[in-house]
């Protein structure tokens, strides 16, 4: 399997009407951050707006299979899908980061450095330390201190 995404996209932008295919990865790839690896997404606000930095989750059962996420814990099914770049509101289409080094704008709710995290348990927006083998682990916490985590939100 080869993984083909769009290069040097703006993971920032938020669109009314998709711009790319729902679930198109895309790349940066730069000497500061290393490989980062990104999903086009639409948001679902529930009732939690969307916030630069922070975590989003698939939307109910169905939200993998149709690239719809939401910062709402209890709209979700507490699988990570990845971190925010921007602010969509709901309905509207954005990049989240799946892969590499992240920075949180909300801090993990707890957990030391190099502990695998989860949506289990978390608040919105947020991660927490996985205490379960059933848990969704989708990043590991990198410098707590200062929001860093490690990417690995499911494709």
């Amino acid at each position: 399997m080869s993984l083909v995404s769009v290069m040097g996209i703006d993971p920032t932008a938020v669109a009314d009407t998709p711009e790319f295919q729902l679930g198109q990865l895309g790349a940066i790839i730069d000497d500061t951050n290393g490989t980062r690896i990104f999903k086009y997404v639409q948001y679902d606000a529930g009732s939690v707006a969307a916030v630069s930095g922070n975590v989003a989750y698939y939307y109910t059962l169905d939200g993998y299979k149709l690239n719809q996420v939401t910062s709402d814990l209890s709209d979700s099914v507490e699988i990570g899908a990845g971190v925010l770049q921007s602010a969509p509101t709901d309905g509207q289409y954005a990049w989240i980061q799946i892969k590499g080094p992240a920075t949180l704008n909300t801090a993990l709710t707890a957990g030391a450095d190099g502990d695998p995290l989860t949506p289990t348990g978390s608040s919105d927006g947020t991660l927490d330390v996985s205490a379960s083998a059933t848990d969704n682990v989708c990043a590991i916490a990198g410098d707590i201190s200062d929001k860093e985590i490690i990417c690995d939100f499911p494709m």
